[in-house]
């Protein structure tokens, strides 16, 4: 069992969110802690002094209670923890800050240039120094 998991999820993919945090939860050692995840990708410069401050704060906005329904639905304690940046770089960070020993990633159904898992799933797996659960 595990101490600590990491559980990254998509806010427009609650659904196979709902299954890995189900999963981590089923993984967890009494007394450990699971850190549900999110990532707020970066704007790119040239679009970001078009976009209000209001817009970006909503998005985070949107996303905080769409973790907190997750968490409420699953009847999970969790530490919420939202990020901005690439996905796959602020997964293995926030692993590493919190000293995890698990992340477990969802994998949607991938396109032919990442046809076994993810793009984010398979950077995650590739460079991650912990033990990885890729769902699908």
């Amino acid at each position: 069992m595990y101490k600590k998991i990491i559980v990254p999820v998509d806010p427009a993919a609650t659904s196979i969110g709902e299954r890995i945090l189900t999963k981590a939860k089923s993984l967890l050692d009494a007394g450990g802690e699971i850190v549900l995840l999110t990532i707020i990708e970066d704007i790119p410069g040239y679009l970001a002094i078009d976009v209000p401050v209001d817009l970006i704060e909503g998005v985070i906005n949107d996303a905080k209670a769409k973790l907190v329904e997750l968490k409420e639905k699953t009847g999970t304690i969790a530490l919420i923890e939202i990020r901005s940046g690439a996905p796959a770089r602020e997964i293995l960070a926030a692993a590493d800050e919190h000293k995890a020993d698990l992340i477990i990633v969802g994998s949607h159904v991938p396109d032919f240039s990442n046809y076994f898992i993810g793009a984010t799933a398979d950077r995650v797996v590739r460079h991650s120094k912990i033990s990885v659960l890729v769902d699908r």
